[in-house]
């Protein structure tokens, strides 16, 4: 008879022998029957609206997962979010808030790893999510929480007119998630209160605000609107400056002259303070006599849309019927009714008034001598493209901001003063007729380029420049 290969000499070295064989064998078992646990990572992990996102798991310990079913799902929901099953995507169980944004990444199901990638990430999608892993012999599952972000525009600053002997301000933004946190301030940092509030949440989930401040002529004439996300802690800001000239008091500034001149007769030793605080109301008072010695302004038909038809002393402009056959030149716009003046401004302060009677389709304003005169450029009636300028647009009046602000009057202003102070890099717009403030453009985007004014006409409107 052949003896066995693992024979023994002794009891004790074959008790030894047994054990290592069945440790061995139960190795063998236990690999064999695919026990493993299912790992996502123990914090909330965070998405941006619109982006693509991967919700990671995989299997522990590693092992290849081509052959199992891979389910992600939302339990409070009871829906699929996405199912993998018999080695291809089964997505007929699929919710329809998930079909054709979801994606197994399957170059990792050899290694174990079951990340989705969700496309186009909305506010909806925001909550748990539970991954699913059976094999033949086994199954696990964990739970992974994804929040949400949404980081919404830069905040835009409009002034909203005069209120409580101040400058009411405000600011705007859109597309943030969560809802935000809105806050003023002024440039050192320091917090400043807000007059009104308002957030809205829109169909698609993402949040809305609007916030108002009231600039006071002395103090805070300079602050900034802050958006914050909470989520992400990250912000966007916007700053605006209001100078003395929006604060228009005239009988102030010539008693204030008057005792200076009393106190310069009065005492020489204060000769070099009051020079240099009577330079202060020069400046002031020089931008007051701009305002009563408008500019003479005419219009260049070289520049004129050749639908639009010019008067002989170039002082008004209005749409024709028909197009003229006029020669094509580099100056001339040929899609947009626009027509420049002939006048252009680099330095300075200077007015002029644009009479617009009952037109209903017409802008005024400034605009860089660069600005585009070829093809359509609708879009870019901004500072961004070169323009400062208001419109009536039907019976709604805007200024051409970007994007554009609709304003509130108490009624449509039929002669409009343009008022251009290339120093303090402003341009404002009055109601030639009582005097009231319609809307005020920083140049943030000026550079010392040439500034001319521009004019804008459709249908039966006219414009006329004051003479």
């Amino acid at each position: 008879m052949k003896m066995c290969a693992f024979c023994c000499n002794s009891g004790t070295s074959c008790i030894g022998m047994d054990l290592t064989v069945f440790l061995i064998i139960f190795h063998i078992h236990e690999v064999e029957s695919g026990q493993f646990s299912v790992v996502v990572t123990n914090h909330p992990v965070a998405a941006i609206v619109d982006e693509t996102f991967l919700l990671p798991c995989h299997l522990s310990p590693r092992m290849n997962a081509q052959n199992m079913e891979v389910k992600w799902s939302r339990p409070h929901l009871h829906s699929v979010v996405h199912l993998y099953r018999d080695g291809k995507d089964e997505n007929e169980s699929q919710a329809l808030d998930y079909q054709g944004r979801t994606e197994l990444l399957k170059d990792g199901l050899s290694n174990g790893s079951v990340d989705l990638k969700i496309h186009n990430i909305r506010t909806s999608d925001e909550g748990l999510y539970r991954c699913f892993i059976r094999s033949s012999t086994f199954y696990g599952e964990a739970l992974l929480e994804l929040k949400v972000a949404g980081f919404g525009s830069a905040p835009h600053i409009a002034v909203d007119g005069y209120e409580d002997g101040g400058i009411r301000v405000v600011c705007h933004s859109t597309g943030w998630y969560p809802e935000p946190g809105v806050l003023w301030r002024d440039f050192s940092g320091k917090l400043l209160p807000s007059v009104s509030q308002m957030v809205f949440q829109r169909e698609n989930g993402l949040f809305e605000v609007q916030t108002a401040f009231i600039i006071t002529e002395h103090s805070n004439q300079n602050v900034s609107c802050c958006i914050r996300n909470t989520l992400l802690n990250q912000e966007k800001e916007s700053r605006v400056s209001v100078s003395d000239s929006f604060f228009p008091k005239v009988s102030h500034w010539m008693i204030s002259l008057w005792v200076i001149v009393v106190v310069l007769f009065a005492s020489i030793g204060f000769s070099l303070f009051l020079c240099k605080v009577i330079g202060n109301f020069i400046a002031e008072l020089r931008w007051r006599r701009v305002l009563t010695h408008p500019a003479n302004i005419t219009l260049d038909p070289d520049t004129a849309h050749p639908r639009l038809i010019v008067s002989e002393d170039r002082k008004s402009v209005r749409q024709g019927d028909a197009q003229q056959h006029l020669r094509d030149n580099p100056e001339r716009f040929d899609y947009e009714c626009c027509v420049l003046g002939c006048e252009g401004f680099t330095s300075g302060s200077c007015y002029w008034e644009v009479e617009a009677g009952d037109g209903k389709h017409w802008a005024v304003g400034v605009a860089k001598e660069s600005v585009s005169r070829k093809g359509e450029f609708m879009s870019n009636l901004n500072p961004e493209g070169g323009i400062w300028a208001v419109r009536l647009y039907g019976d709604q009046f805007q200024a051409l901001t970007s994007p554009k602000s609709s304003l509130s009057l108490r009624r449509s202003p039929r002669r409009i003063r343009v008022c251009l102070d290339c120093e303090r890099g402003q341009v404002i717009f009055f109601d030639a007729d009582n005097q009231a403030l319609i809307f005020a453009f920083p140049l943030a985007s000026f550079t010392g380029e040439r500034l001319r004014p521009w004019l804008w006409v459709r249908g039966g409107s006219q414009l006329s420049l004051c003479h």
